[in-house]
């Protein structure tokens, strides 16, 4: 399949979004309301999580975000299309990623205005029925958005985070057709992957284990508190090593959807997994306490492996669950 009206109703859903910034509530609530269903299901991350309906979705998320990014618009790096790999939650699902970019003009969850241009780095799902949008799952690094408003929510982070850029190859947009057997290709390495990661007893080296399906300089781009690193041994020691330090009783991963299409994949749940924090993480002590975490992972494949890897986490969601208010105590202003 090509997925022609699908993605073409989701990038006019972009694009009225960002045209209706002349800006009044109303304009923003017929672009909500002309492309999603009335019992839309969206999923955010914290502090806004499950919202149902799309006039909800618009009141409590893009109405106060619109009018604290002036110019809001969407900057996309990479977006296709696929049929959901799960029945129970099947069907034809978009995925997009990249930045909402506008100027901080108003406070917006407690987070002080600059004035300046600011970037809310994000990946969405859409699930398409009937032409509308029925089901959405978009996540964003809030975290990185408090830091470039001078805020500092977390300890030092073992990679390093930047404004994330899309796939080196500049190929991301795939808006045309593309083979099915290379979308095919692209979720049996994503599967082997996961087969792995989700294990944590492959019973090799770690680095051995990620060489099973990563490029040797692979890029793995995480989110504000964690950072990103490049190549294996980098990825090894600055995050996946101390990560599988930091946790025990890791359950089963559990997605919602996955899709692949080209030389791209991703996949998303709520939560994908839990986990245990027994050895400390992100530079705060363990609690012992299970924790979720809500997680898209998109991924590019090159030739037999995988190259790039764009991760999103609810760290405020996981932190809250352990205590900590991160939103509340860097802003001063707690959240519902």
């Amino acid at each position: 399949m090509a997925f022609h009206s699908q993605k073409r109703l989701v990038r006019k859903y972009y694009q009225a979004l960002d045209t209706s910034e002349i800006n009044t509530a109303a304009d923003t609530v017929s672009a909500v309301s002309q492309f999603c269903s009335a019992e839309l299901l969206w999923r955010g991350f914290h502090p806004f999580n499950e919202i149902r309906g799309a006039d909800a979705v618009e009141n409590q998320f893009w109405g106060p975000l619109k009018s604290s990014l002036t110019g809001l618009q969407h900057r996309i790096d990479i977006f296709f299309a696929g049929n959901n790999i799960y029945p129970e939650t099947g069907g034809v699902w978009i995925c997009s990623m990249g930045h909402l970019m506008g100027l901080f003009d108003k406070t917006w969850l407690g987070i002080r205005p600059t004035g300046k241009l600011a970037f809310l780095r994000f990946a969405a799902f859409h699930r398409i029925e009937n032409e509308k949008i029925v089901e959405t799952a978009m996540y964003f690094d809030i975290p990185h958005f408090m830091m470039q408003a001078g805020l500092q929510p977390f300890p030092p982070q073992t990679g390093q985070h930047l404004v994330q850029p899309g796939p080196a190859t500049h190929d991301g947009l795939l808006y045309e057709e593309h083979d099915p057997k290379e979308g095919q290709k692209t979720l049996t390495l994503i599967d082997q992957m996961a087969r792995d990661l989700g294990q944590w007893g492959s019973g090799l080296p770690l680095e051995a284990e990620l060489r099973r399906t990563w490029h040797e300089d692979m890029l793995w781009w995480g989110p504000e508190g964690i950072g990103a690193t490049y190549t294996i041994e980098r990825y090894a020691k600055q995050h996946a090593g101390p990560f599988r330090a930091s946790f025990s009783e890791r359950s089963k991963t559990n997605h919602i959807c996955r899709i692949g299409e080209g030389n791209y994949g991703a996949f998303f749940g709520w939560p994908n997994f839990v986990a245990t924090p027994t050895g400390g993480f992100m530079g705060m002590p363990a609690t012992g306490k299970p924790g979720a975490f809500r997680v898209i992972d998109l991924y590019r494949r090159e030739g037999e492996k995988l190259k790039e890897n764009w991760i999103f986490i609810d760290l405020l969601h996981f932190w809250k669950g352990q205590g900590v208010d991160i939103l509340a105590r860097t802003t001063g202003i707690a959240q519902p």
